[in-house]
């Protein structure tokens, strides 16, 4: 049967046509003389009408079927489909292939676990919502390639198997059969080879990258991801970041026809964190972050005496409700961020109670309230420690009331870009790691501290901020061998780790090395947010679960002994 449309094109236009449809039962009603059939295809539904007389064979739910049939308008239109104004009166009816029982609904509100979604991917993807989705992941990557090669950049895949560096995350790592004992990495990103393509002259290079990294799952990570990576040339950070926002302008203009003006806020990464408790904030709602050390450091209470931080978040008309259960739970929280505890006073009647109100004395409750504005009813919430864990604390529960309060209107776009974060962060030990990665270029006005005081220098990286989350981040690099050597020392490479990780790379730069920089935007975040989802997952044809595991194909799983004799791995039990 060849069909002559997709469901979702009939419209009042083409009554009095004939026309041969095909797709899945969606629904079927039997009203005696009359029966109905709702037939769904990927465009969505439309109603058949099977007239009294006409044989056909017995379709059940998501049968899938082929009819042939002339368009009619309805007497009683149906607002909520598409199709509404119009059903298809069948001539005749052909069964492809019969369905089981499913094992969830198929449609956009489904009763079914994820687990139970994931098992039954392929019936979880026929769910009008899922189709969705990832068309909408589709015209995000159409719209990378129609922008990137108007504005002059090249498409350049690059490896999958690579030599495994430090880049933050662990490598997924593949064995040679070829050569026993050695091993291929899967990218965490093509970062060195993006700029190696810069030093080979291409100057815009552009790819949809797939990328691995092993590292612990949560809502908006997968094990295996994609990005839309971007590498440029002889541009300076504001021409980088003014393109990247005509291509973020063209997305959210044809994929939620949203408009979105250019150009884009830029917040220091200090003001950012101090202000909103991460790198990556939420600006949309108005709970900040309040600076109280100089009047708590005077509490008659250790922890706050020796403080190097003291913030407050005051959450409005919570007081009352918050029980010891709830203020156990705030505490369990701001320990996951490395804090020793979490003060929580309640101002009721004009009076601050709570566990540390008796460490407060007049003057000092008199500063708090004025400080913080309170009102009666208002919770207060306050960290105290060193400066980041103190506001990444807060800042995560800042989130968590901004939904339980509902202070989000929904449907709104927020998008920011942060600047300026520091080039390294302190470990516990003293040392230092990168905080994005070991190319990234320190700004000119902090590039001298690099020999003096690696704390003080700020990197030229950039992030893009949509709703809170990361979508996108990237940085001017490092051209320069001498600085990057430098960079190696402080991370503390010794010139054996340069030589086996980095040692293709660093020969390079000798090589006349172009001033460059780029980007790379999470496809799955970006479409997660466009699609107006919190799970990640929803936006991946056939993703992983919390554990790294495939529920529907079982994947990860052992492999016979002669496989890994071929490669020479016996393994530990």
């Amino acid at each position: 049967m060849e069909r002559t449309c997709y469901n979702a094109e009939l419209s009042k236009e083409n009554v009095g046509q004939n026309v041969s449809l095909v797709g899945w039962v969606s629904k079927k009603r039997d009203l005696g003389a009359f029966k109905f059939i709702d037939l769904r295809d990927r465009s969505g539904i439309v109603q058949l009408f099977i007239p009294e007389g006409l044989e056909i064979p017995d379709v059940r739910n998501e049968y899938v079927i082929g009819v042939k049939g002339t368009v009619r308008a309805k007497e009683v239109a149906n607002k909520n489909l598409k199709t509404g104004e119009i059903e298809v009166v069948v001539s005749s009816l052909e069964v492809f292939s019969k369905a089981k029982t499913t094992p969830l609904i198929i449609a956009d509100d489904t009763d079914a676990l994820e687990d139970v979604r994931l098992k039954y991917r392929y019936l979880d993807l026929r769910r009008p919502i899922m189709q969705s989705y990832l068309k909408k992941r589709a015209k995000i990557v159409k719209a990378a390639h129609e922008y990137f090669d108007e504005n002059g950049f090249i498409e350049v895949e690059t490896p999958c198997l690579i030599l495994s560096t430090p880049e933050g995350a662990r490598d997924y790592i593949v064995p040679s059969r070829v050569n026993k004992g050695s091993f291929y990495a899967l990218p965490q990103s093509p970062q060195l080879f993006k700029q190696l393509l810069m030093i080979g002259g291409m100057e815009r290079y552009y790819q949809i990258a797939r990328c691995f990294r092993d590292e612990d799952l949560r809502q908006d990570r997968q094990p295996e991801f994609t990005q839309i990576d971007l590498e440029m040339s002889f541009l300076d950070q504001d021409q980088i970041l003014t393109i990247m926002e005509g291509y973020l302008k063209k997305i959210f203009k044809e994929v939620v026809n949203e408009d979105i003006v250019t150009p884009l806020r830029r917040l220091d990464y200090s003001i950012a964190v101090d202000k909103y408790g991460s790198d990556k904030p939420d600006t949309r709602f108005e709970l900040y972050l309040n600076e109280v050390t100089s009047i708590l450091n005077k509490a008659d209470f250790e922890a706050y005496k020796s403080a190097n931080t003291i913030k407050a978040l005051v959450i409005p008309g919570k007081a009352s409700e918050t029980s010891r259960k709830v203020i156990d739970n705030l505490t369990m929280e701001a320990k996951k961020y490395g804090l020793g505890g979490l003060g929580v006073l309640k101002y009721l009647n004009g009076t601050l109670e709570g566990s540390i109100a008796k460490f407060l004395n007049e003057e000092i409750v008199k500063e708090l309230v004025n400080a913080l504005s309170l009102k009666d009813n208002d919770l207060v919430l306050i960290g105290a420690g060193m400066h980041d864990k103190v506001c990444f604390a807060l800042g995560a529960l800042r989130n968590r009331y901004a939904n339980e309060l509902g202070l989000i209107k929904p449907n709104t776009y927020d998008l920011l870009w942060v600047v300026n974060f520091p080039l390294f962060e302190k470990k516990d030990d003293g040392s230092y790691a990168a905080l994005h990665h070991p190319f990234t270029r320190p700004t000119p006005e902090t590039q001298e501290y690099l020999f003096t005081d690696p704390s003080k220098v700020l990197s030229a990286a950039y992030d893009i901020v949509i709703n809170g989350y990361e979508a996108g981040g990237g940085s001017l690099r490092i051209y320069n061998e001498d600085q990057q050597k430098q960079v190696f020392n402080i991370l503390g490479f010794t010139e054996e780790d340069i030589k086996n990780k980095f040692g293709y790379f660093v020969n390079a730069l000798d090589y006349g090395t172009p001033p460059h920089g780029g980007i790379a935007f999470g496809l799955e975040r970006l479409s997660m947010i466009l699609c107006g989802t919190d799970n990640i997952r929803d936006v991946i044809a056939f993703p992983k679960n919390l554990r790294a595991v495939c529920p529907m194909s079982n994947a990860p799983q052992r492999v016979d002994e002669a496989q890994l004799d071929d490669l020479g791995i016996m393994l530990k039990e």
